[in-house]
């Protein structure tokens, strides 16, 4: 007997939620989403029970009330608010001007802006917050799509054993692109978050692959398309999403038949952008009627643009451009009783689209870059009555499943413009054989059972998840081949949140006697150079860990004490007396659980104690404080760090030490290795950036992180510190 799967409920993420609100004539109303993906994801959250989160399609306002929402047994709809102005940073500005060009190979229209990837990563965290909020630990969370990359990672910081998968829409570059972006690692960790991460086609999921191996130096295992990722194994796999197929035969058999065709149709139908090639088709349909007159007054191409983003200004000028070129050809070619192109741009119903991909004898759907392209599969399903000739560029998704298509190359019109010669002198029995197997590829994988096969995968991937070796284990095999590379290590342990865990009140933090024991192992190895690392001020950092033979570097680098050297940063003196100003205006506050922290070059304000509902406005109090002061800010975790506007931080203090211990060339003597936890550390994490290593002390899932590798907890890193003073590097040296 066949024991059926186990069916978790779903909590689907996506940048929409399945209808959009609307403003007309000054009231609210719900519009619902088109698409058979739309329906089929709606059918199985119905089935399973859950939860959608997603955007609900207007700017957030508190003062609106948003309609009621759809009443489907089982589900709940959680709407994600989003301020105009993140729509056009988060959704505009980095999915839209950076995320969408890349991916999609456009390598000269991605705008690179800090302010839109800080507004992205924002918005995914709101995200992730709804889905920890729901609180469904038995669901599967499903995440959808380029928007929300780094939602799975911090998910699974806030819920290590959440059932977790990832689906990409689009298109996924090759390393050599993705790594453009100054977040490229952080996007990738953020997907790693996931037990499951799907991608169309194949290509698609290797190039994943090549950017989890070399951006975070994961191991790969690409002949089953897995990863291991701190102590997990995720799956990457390729799932071809697909459309309702038997909804769409079913609206081209019942849309009415015209009485007769006068000319010959070939088809385009495309949203407004520039990826689909809609210029260059327009261009091979010139060439064609060029090469070949005798097609002029036999055939029309028709080509239905879907207005989008028309509030952009480069899409305006791309509609442009189109008209323009429309109105060239045309009047090129036309006479009073024929036009070549019928450019029709506005949305069509379903069942009229149906009717024209049925009657058309070629579709053209020659995008330059596309993750699947549903409508090649829609003229395929539509194709019931005498069978046309599907035309597909090479450059689509789709290419890799509908290989019976005429397959160009999108870029090169006169081979574009030779296909529609043969596709429109192809022969009866030849067009049958190919659509007849085409229509069978496309009613085998429908949406359902796309939908069906990737949520298989998913629980088959948790499964796996389950049964990896540790994140420690993970991070000493990464870690082993580069460190026997080099005869010594230059190790640098940050103090709270790495070799303690951080503490209620910073006085509280003290090491225990496994971590002080394993110190002194390692300031007694022969090949380890110990420092230790923090925030506090060196008298204190000193105080703490006692073990003679340590460099101590406190104050955020601006005191370093240690064998052979004695160092303070002379730039901070200027400003002590904003420093004592500032911790006098912070003491002022008088706000009960803050602890006012004032050390030789820095001051710090903790806010761990404070009362939950005063917290943040206490802590933006005192960063405007510190900031009124002139100094510089950085953010921690429950504290402010005021220091002077001075160039100088961990990264820095570190490459100093490095420096005046083994010289200029240090990276020919020693293997820089530097584990921390907050981001005061990322400093000394972007230093060491191709010239050392670095660990986050993390928990599961942190994605923002410049770190080449992350550790859960301060217990990790005491297994780490015992395996790098066990003498295993030398004897297997």
């Amino acid at each position: 007997m066949t024991v059926a799967p186990i069916q978790h409920p779903l909590v689907v993420v996506s940048n929409r939620l399945p209808f959009e609100v609307q403003r007309s004539e000054g009231r609210l109303r719900l519009v619902r989403s088109p698409g058979g993906l739309v329906t089929a994801l709606e059918g199985v959250l119905a089935q399973r029970g859950g939860v959608w989160i997603g955007w609900p399609g207007i700017d957030h306002d508190p003062d609106a009330v948003l309609p009621p929402f759809p009443e489907t047994p089982g589900v709940e709809y959680r709407p994600v608010p989003i301020t105009a102005r993140e729509v056009a940073q988060f959704y505009a500005g980095f999915s839209n001007r950076t995320l969408w060009p890349l991916f999609h190979y456009f390598v000269g229209r991605t705008i690179i802006d800090d302010a839109t990837w800080r507004s992205y990563q924002r918005v995914n965290e709101r995200f992730a917050a709804e889905v920890v909020a729901a609180d469904r630990p038995d669901a599967l969370v499903w995440v959808h799509d380029y928007q929300l990359m780094l939602v799975p990672a911090l998910v699974r910081r806030a819920q290590p054993e959440q059932r977790i998968a990832f689906f990409m829409h689009t298109p996924f570059p090759a390393f050599d692109l993705f790594r453009i972006l100054p977040g490229a690692r952080a996007l990738v960790r953020g997907l790693l978050g996931a037990d499951l991460i799907g991608f169309h086609v194949r290509d698609y999921a290797t190039h994943f692959l090549d950017c989890a191996e070399r951006l975070l130096g994961c191991e790969v295992d690409r002949a089953t398309g897995r990863v291991l990722y701190e102590g997990r194994t995720v799956s990457v796999e390729a799932h071809q999403v697909s459309i309702d197929t038997a909804l769409q035969e079913k609206l081209a058999q019942d849309a009415p038949v015209p009485a007769q065709i006068p000319f010959r149709i070939v088809l385009g139908v495309d949203r407004l952008d520039y990826t689909k090639g809609i210029r260059e088709r327009i261009l091979a349909v010139e060439q064609l009627l060029e090469r070949y007159p005798h097609y002029r007054r036999q055939l029309v191409f028709t080509q239905i643009v879907v207005p989008s983003r028309e509030k952009v200004d480069e899409y305006q000028a791309m509609k442009r451009e189109v008209d323009e070129l429309v109105g060239r050809v045309n009047g090129r070619f036309s006479d009073p009783s024929w036009s070549p192109i019928r450019y029709l741009a506005r949305s069509f119903p379903p069942a009229e689209l149906a009717a024209l991909y049925r009657d058309a004898a070629v579709a053209l759907v020659t995008p330059l870059r596309d993750g699947m392209n549903l409508v090649a599969k829609e003229y395929v399903a539509s194709q019931v009555r005498e069978p046309g000739v599907l035309i597909l560029s090479e450059m689509a998704g789709a290419a890799a499943e509908l290989p019976e298509a005429l397959i160009v190359n999108p870029y090169d019109v006169d081979s574009v413009a030779d296909a529609l010669h043969r596709a429109l002198e192809m022969s009866l029995p030849e067009r049958r054989t190919r659509m007849h197997v085409l229509r069978d590829r496309v009613r085998q994988n429908d949406v359902a059972g796309w939908t069906r096969r990737f949520l298989e995968g998913a629980e088959a991937a948790v499964e796996r998840r389950s049964a990896t070796t540790s994140a420690v284990e993970s991070t000493k095999r990464r870690l082993a081949g580069w460190l026997r590379e080099r005869p010594e290590i230059a190790l640098f342990l940050d103090y709270d949140g790495t070799l303690t865990p951080i503490a209620p009140r910073p006085e509280d933090a003290r090491l225990s006697e496994e971590t002080r024991r394993a110190i002194e192992a390692a300031v007694s190895a022969p090949d380890i150079h110990l420092s230790i690392v923090s925030g506090r001020s060196l008298a204190d950092v000193k105080n703490r860990v006692c073990v003679d033979g340590s460099t101590y570097i406190g104050d955020h680098g601006y005191e370093i004490e240690g064998p052979g050297i004695t160092f303070f940063q002379d730039a901070a003196v200027p400003w002590q007396q904003a420093i004592d100003d500032a911790a006098r205006d912070l003491e002022a506050m008088r706000v009960e659980g803050a602890l006012v922290e004032r050390k030789r070059a820095t001051v710090s304000y903790h806010v761990r104690l404070v009362a939950p509902d005063i917290r943040d406005r206490a802590f933006r109090d005192a960063v405007t404080i510190l900031r009124r002061r002139r100094l510089a800010v950085l953010v921690g975790k429950m504290v402010a760090e005021g220091k002077p506007p001075v160039p100088w931080d961990k990264g820095r203090a570190v490459l100093h030490v490095l420096q005046a211990r083994f010289g200029a060339e240090w990276t020919s003597r020693v293997r820089a290795l530097y584990v921390g936890d907050d981001a005061t550390d990322e400093f000394a994490f972007r230093a060491l950036r191709g010239i050392g290593r670095s660990i986050c002390v993390a928990g599961p899932g942190s994605a923002q992180t410049a770190a080449d590798h992350t550790l859960p907890s301060p217990d990790d890193v005491l297994s780490l510190l015992r395996w790098l003073t066990s003498g295993a590097l030398r004897a297997a040296a």
